[in-house]
């Protein structure tokens, strides 16, 4: 009777507590691989999100740059017409029209108050560009976390079908990379470079 139930138990791939810490361990990797994908998905969509960012800005900052550009043309066209003999009046108001055309062009330059100058627009874009880089690193740590852990679900449920142990230890080890890798793009993007 006893070899009746241990068939039956063979047949239904119940083969006692190996295999349910085999499971308990592929639940384990299931939840790491949750993690990775939840993790890289957000960090993929900050670094599209701070890429468009930092491309708005660098095009406000060109904008800005070739607005100055115009104004200061302007301004050293309309200088050499001062040159020539005007009505006093003329004169003024062509130099009222140079010291705005100036405080504009330097306005553009550096407008601290609104942070919309070309070097505060430069710095912004510089930290868009470096926060789109770290979520990159991130999102790369993640998606090599998320295959690791993926091979070991596999591995280790070969490990039940087949009973070769060898495949257990290869998953638990791949296991463990994925958790590192997860704990890298969470915690230190920047540590590991790998693309």
């Amino acid at each position: 009777m006893s070899g009746a139930g241990h068939v039956h138990g063979a047949e239904h791939g119940d083969s006692g507590p190996g295999n349910k810490r085999i499971a308990l361990l592929i639940a384990v990797f299931a939840l790491v691989l949750a993690f990775s994908e939840t993790l890289g998905e957000a960090a993929q969509t900050t670094a599209l999100s701070q890429n468009i960012e930092a491309s708005n800005l660098w095009a406000f900052f060109q904008a800005k740059t070739i607005r100055m550009t115009v104004l200061r043309t302007a301004t050293e066209e309309v200088e050499l017409d001062l040159q020539r003999a005007l009505p006093p009046a003329a004169q003024q108001a062509v130099e009222k029209r140079i010291a705005a055309w100036r405080k504009t062009a330097e306005r553009y330059e550096s407008e601290p108050e609104t942070g919309e100058g070309r070097k505060e627009l430069a710095a912004r874009a510089k930290a868009a560009e470096k926060k789109r880089d770290q979520s990159l690193a991130a999102y790369h740590h993640y998606e090599v976390a998320s295959a690791a852990v993926q091979i070991a679900i596999v591995l280790a449920s070969a490990a039940i079908i087949t009973g070769i142990g060898a495949l257990i230890w290869i998953a638990a080890g791949l296991g463990v990379v994925g958790i590192v890798f997860c704990a890298i793009g969470f915690f230190a993007p920047a540590a590991v470079h790998l693309f």
